[in-house]
């Protein structure tokens, strides 16, 4: 903890939370000419901003919770194999969060979360592409689409709700047949459903890479990297916020809490009760000098995707309910790898495997405004899976409340 006697430095701003949401806005503050401070204790971007599937996906209007899911949420919630589970040992602590997302996954408000998501999501395609010139990380950039595979005619069939709400949220959805994915994609297996097809999709070659830079550019903006963590936050000063770190004590004019799944507790300390949780991800990683797909190509059924990269085939997803202590689950990681296998009978062993945390809200609906308790503390976490992709229009968002105030 940080001495009674200690220095305390001021900043113009501060942003809580070095992945890619945190970096995002700092990177835009700092261009904007605000004198910007970031506090992450591990490496920049090296979580779920690098352990996720790379696809900017700006068709991501569908919350986690929907009718479909709510009809058939105990069977996959405790199914050892299913896409979307629960820790039984979190069970206590997550049952609001369940019930609130029980709730939101109601026909109506699904449908509301969705339009609201679908707000959020237009242009993100564009947005990316228009900072990654600016970061120079253009060539780490494709728009060459996704494919969402139903590999039976029933979940093809059922696949009818989500085209609707996509349609009416400005997605651009071509329906396809197996036969025609296959010419898309003809390294994958014969299946006899369908497919959608989002033709402006963008998706990342190199994550990593790509949050490297990210990273040098902060330095290279001036924003100054605090590599501690931020405890608590003392809103009680309207002009001037207190952040308690681990070893210092730091003030600023506007706190930005970009925390992702760990913002829970410091939104708490001054005043904000967030429904927030931690859903797991995983991913397996294949070396291979030419990935079997092109695109982005996600298993509707096994949850996951399979997302072509430099020098590599990376199987990506799960939902796993399971909060920040506990540890990985290995059989998560045979069932990636047991699908995997599925569409592409020819990997080998998997060269890498990772877990990592996203901030989950049951609405899938990110939070991203001030506090109520003090207008200089912005919030800017939740976005579940879609955190890569919402980071610019986040960071634009954010950059709108500060000149506002």
């Amino acid at each position: 903890m940080p001495e009674a006697n200690q220095k305390i430095s001021h900043h113009e701003v501060i942003v809580i939370g070095g992945g890619v949401i945190g970096m995002s806005i700092a990177f835009r503050l700092a261009k904007e000419g605000r004198e910007v401070a970031l506090i992450e204790p591990n490496e920049l971007g090296m979580g779920a901003s690098y352990g996720n599937a790379g696809t900017i996906a700006d068709y991501a209007t569908i919350p986690v919770g929907t009718p479909n899911v709510l009809k058939n949420l105990p069977g996959l919630f405790f199914n050892r194999d299913s896409p979307l589970s629960v820790r039984y040992r979190t069970l206590p602590s997550l049952m609001p969060w369940l019930i609130e997302f029980a709730y939101q996954s109601l026909p109506s408000k699904a449908e509301t979360n969705a339009g609201k998501i679908g707000v959020l999501l237009r242009n993100a395609s564009d947005l990316w592409h228009e900072m990654g010139v600016e970061l120079g990380a253009s060539h780490h950039l494709h728009r060459r689409g996704c494919l969402y595979l139903y590999e039976s005619n029933k979940s093809f069939f059922n696949a009818k709700y989500d085209e609707k709400l996509r349609r009416e949220n400005g997605v651009e959805v071509e329906v396809i047949t197996a036969e025609e994915v296959l010419k898309h994609e003809p390294n994958l297996q014969p299946f006899e459903g369908g497919a959608h097809f989002f033709p402006n999709a963008t998706s990342i070659d190199d994550p990593g890479k790509v949050m490297k830079i990210f990273s040098q550019k902060l330095t290279d903006l001036g924003v100054t990297i605090y590599p501690t963590s931020a405890v608590s936050i003392d809103a009680n000063n309207q002009n001037c916020t207190k952040i308690l770190c681990e070893n210092q004590i730091l003030k600023a004019n506007k706190v930005i809490v970009a925390a992702g799944a760990y913002s829970k507790t410091l939104a708490k300390s001054f005043g904000e009760n967030i429904r927030l949780d931690t859903e797991r991800g995983y991913h397996l990683e294949f070396d291979m000098k030419t990935p079997p797909v092109t695109r982005p190509v996600c298993s509707a059924k096994r949850g996951f995707y399979a997302s072509p990269m430099v020098g590599r085939l990376r199987i990506a997803g799960m939902v796993e309910l399971g909060g920040l202590s506990l540890p990985h689950v290995e059989h998560r990681l045979k069932v990636l790898e047991r699908g995997a296998k599925t569409m592409f009978p020819n990997l080998g062993p998997p060269s890498r495997s990772w877990y990592g945390f996203r901030p989950s809200m049951p609405s899938s609906v990110p939070v991203i405004r001030p506090s109520k308790q003090n207008k200089n503390i912005i919030m800017a976490f939740g976005h579940g899976h879609i955190g890569v992709t919402l980071a610019p229009i986040t960071a634009q968002i954010v950059s709108n409340l500060i000149s506002a105030n």
